[in-house]
C-alpha cells in the first residue's frame, strides 16, 4: 500500500476519516465567513445573522419560523417538548435516533413517553402498527401526541407517498407530526425534490447544518410561529441559550449557498465505494442512497476489517454492521486508498 495524502481536510496527513459526515473541517471559504460575520447579543435577540438564519431556513423549508439550536439532538429534544407534555407520549421507531441514540431525553427531562414500535427495512412505520398504537382518551394511558419520523433512514429517503399517508393519518387522529431531518438536504438532493416538498406534511422539522452541509456546529428547529416559541422556552431550559451565535450562523450560512448541490458528489463517492466493496469476497453491500454505505463480512471478519483499516489510515466505524460515510473532505482517491486496504485484508492468505 503506497501513503495516501487526502487534497482537503480529512482527520491527518494519511487518514481517510468514514466514520461519519460530522468529522468535516471548515472550508477556508467558511472560515472567511465566520471572520467576517456580524453579531450581536442572541439571547437579546439582536444577533442580526443568526435573525437572518432562522428567516432563510424557515422560508426554505415552507414553515413560518425557525429557532438556532446547538445540536440536532438538542433541536428534536425542544421539539417534542414544545409538542408534548408531561403524562404524553410520541409514537417513534424502535431504531429512531431520537428514540435509540439521544439519552432518552424526552423521557428524561419531558416526562414524555416515547411509543416505539418496528422499522421496517426501509425505515417506514407501518400505517396499521401506528393506528394500533394511538391510545383512547382514557386515564389508564397516556396521551398520544405525536409521530416522530426519520428522513433519511440510514441513508435512504422515505418513500414520499408513505410518509404522506403515514401524517394523513397521524393528524387525522389528532396527532402533530414531528421529522428528525439532519440529513433532509441529503434526502433532497437524492429525490431530486426540494427540502419544502419534503417538510410539507409535518409540523415541525429538525435540520443539521454539521454533517452533509459540512458546518462545525448547528442544527435548526422549523415549525409555526406558536410552536418555536414555544420550543424557545425549553431551549432556554436545556441551556441553549446563545450569545454570538452570529459566528456560528455564518457558517451554516454558507453551507446553505455552497454545499448543497455537492451532496450529490458525496452520493457518486459512495456508490463508488459500494460497487468497490461489493466486488471484494465476503462482503454484501447494501446500495446506498445518498452518502451512507452499509456492509456485511463473511466470517465475522468485520471487526478485523475495521482494524486492519485503521492501520491503513482508514477510519470506519462497525456498530450496525460496518458503515462509511462520504462527506466534503474525502475525495475519489481517499476512496480508491479505503478499497485498496479493504482489498489488502480481504484477499490475503
Amino acid at each position: 500500500m503506497t501513503d495516501y495524502a487526502p487534497s482537503s481536510g480529512g482527520g491527518g496527513p494519511a487518514t481517510v476519516d468514514l466514520r461519519s459526515d460530522t468529522v468535516t473541517k471548515p472550508t477556508a471559504a467558511m472560515l472567511a465567513a465566520i471572520a467576517a460575520a456580524k453579531v450581536g447579543d442572541d439571547v437579546f435577540g439582536d444577533d442580526p445573522t443568526v435573525n437572518a438564519l432562522q428567516e432563510r431556513v424557515a422560508a426554505l423549508l415552507g414553515k413560518e419560523a425557525a429557532l438556532f439550536m446547538s445540536s440536532g439532538t438538542q433541536s428534536n429534544l425542544c421539539g417534542l417538548l414544545a409538542h408534548c407534555g408531561r403524562g404524553d407520549e410520541y409514537i417513534v421507531g424502535q431504531l429512531a435516533h431520537t428514540y435509540r441514540y439521544e439519552g432518552g431525553g424526552a423521557a428524561v427531562l419531558g416526562s414524555i413517553q416515547p411509543q416505539p414500535l418496528p422499522n421496517q427495512p426501509d425505515g417506514t412505520l407501518k400505517l396499521e402498527d401506528i393506528a394500533a398504537a394511538i391510545k383512547p382518551d382514557d386515564p389508564h394511558f397516556a396521551r398520544t401526541r405525536l409521530l416522530a419520523l426519520e428522513n433519511t433512514w440510514n441513508g435512504n429517503v422515505l418513500p414520499a407517498t408513505y410518509v404522506a399517508d403515514a401524517c394523513e393519518l397521524a393528524h387525522a387522529r389528532g396527532l402533530a407530526t414531528h421529522l428528525d431531518g439532519a440529513r433532509l438536504f441529503n434526502a433532497a438532493v437524492a429525490s431530486g425534490r426540494t427540502v419544502a416538498e419534503l417538510a410539507r406534511h409535518f409540523d415541525s422539522v429538525s435540520i443539521c447544518f454539521s454533517k452533509g452541509l459540512g458546518a462545525p456546529v448547528g442544527s435548526m428547529l422549523v415549525g409555526s410561529k406558536a410552536l418555536i416559541a414555544r420550543a424557545h422556552r425549553v431551549r432556554k431550559m436545556v441551556g441553549g441559550g446563545l450569545r454570538q451565535v452570529g459566528l456560528l450562523a455564518a457558517a451554516a450560512d454558507h453551507a446553505l449557498t455552497h454545499h448543497i448541490e455537492r451532496l450529490a458528489d458525496d452520493h457518486a463517492l459512495a456508490r463508488r465505494l459500494a460497487d468497490g466493496l461489493a466486488a471484494l469476497p465476503g462482503v454484501t453491500v447494501t446500495p446506498p442512497q445518498t452518502n451512507i454505505v452499509f456492509a456485511q463480512v463473511s466470517e465475522g471478519r468485520g471487526p478485523a476489517l475495521l482494524e486492519h483499516l485503521k492501520s491503513r489510515g482508514v477510519l470506519a466505524t462497525g456498530l450496525i454492521g460496518l458503515r462509511f460515510v462520504t462527506h466534503l473532505d474525502v475525495d475519489a482517491a481517499g476512496i480508491d486508498h479505503a478499497l485498496g486496504a479493504a482489498r489488502e485484508f480481504l484477499t490475503k492468505g
